[in-house]
Formats: structure tokens, C-alpha cells, sequence
């Protein structure tokens, strides 16, 4: 068995508080595609997210974070974000890497990734939004966090956007 990746929900809102990082976290039903929640996600503001963990041909992994109605292309993707041709990443490596399970892909996973093996890419709707919500490393709750507190947090944690436009 796997072990319990350092950072879950409670362990992250802390990590947050501890940073004077101010969010909003909702709890809701679980919420596994884009497509669901619709009608809880028109009662939070700021921009919404899908979150797409990748690999590419050289075992190279990949979070792209884009709005959730941003269509992203997979094989016009590398060349907008400097990779090979890229596939979906497994479960067990998403667990390793960010831990999360499938439905619960988050930017705010990266905390988990302590030895930087996945480059984070964002959309440049999301990088300009005044709020962004993401999973907080499950699906049955959303954090919203006013760009000055998503980038407070990236910085926390020592990382950088690669900030790449989709649509």
C-alpha cells in the first residue's frame, strides 16, 4: 500500500491559515467531471477549474489548470507547453505525485509534490481572474482564492505558473 501523501483537506486549510492565505472553502456532494455541480458552482464567484494530470513520452508529468469551459486540445498541447506528445497520468502516480484520486485533480495538490515532478501549467484566464476555485485535494468540497491568495500560496510552497493561453 501506498502512504498517505503528507498534506490532505485539513492538513492543506491549515497550511493556508498558518500562511494568512484567506480562502473560502464550500463542502458539497462529490463532484467527479466538470459537466457536475453546475448549479454549486454559479453560487461561488471567480472562475472555475478543470485540472488535467498528465505525462508526456518521456515519463515527463504535467498539471494543466484552465477555466472550466476552456477546451484543451492534447495534441495541439505540446506545443503550446513545451512537451511530447502527452497521455493521461495513472492513478497511482497522481496519488504519489499529488495526492489526490481521480475527480480530484487540484492545482492545490502541488503542495504534495515535494520533489517537483509535475510542471504546473495555467491557463491565462485563470492567471488573470480575481477568484479561482479549485478542489481542496477532494472533490467534495471547493476552495475559492482571490488571485493574490493563489499566488501566495504557489510561493509557500516554492512554485511557479507556467501561464500558457488555450483558447
Amino acid at each position: 500500500m501506498i502512504a498517505q501523501p503528507p498534506f490532505d483537506r485539513p492538513r492543506l486549510l491549515a497550511f493556508l491559515a498558518g500562511h494568512d492565505i484567506d480562502q473560502n472553502t464550500r463542502d458539497h456532494p462529490a463532484v467527479f467531471r466538470v459537466e457536475e455541480g453546475l448549479e454549486l458552482k454559479a453560487a461561488m464567484p471567480g472562475l472555475h477549474t478543470k485540472n488535467l494530470f498528465l505525462k508526456d513520452r518521456k515519463q515527463r508529468l504535467w498539471l494543466i489548470s484552465a477555466a472550466q469551459d476552456t477546451v484543451i486540445d492534447l495534441k495541439a498541447a505540446p506545443g503550446l507547453i513545451g512537451s511530447d506528445r502527452l497521455s493521461f497520468g495513472n492513478e497511482t502516480l497522481m496519488w504519489e505525485t499529488l495526492g489526490v484520486r481521480p475527480g480530484s485533480v487540484t492545482a492545490l495538490g502541488l503542495i504534495n509534490d515535494v520533489d517537483r515532478r509535475v510542471t504546473f501549467v495555467l491557463d491565462r484566464r485563470l492567471w488573470d481572474a480575481d477568484v479561482v476555485n479549485f478542489h481542496p485535494l477532494t472533490n467534495t468540497a471547493t476552495t475559492g482564492l482571490d488571485q493574490g491568495a493563489f499566488r501566495q500560496f504557489l510561493s509557500a510552497i516554492g512554485r511557479e505558473a507556467q501561464v500558457v493561453s488555450f483558447g
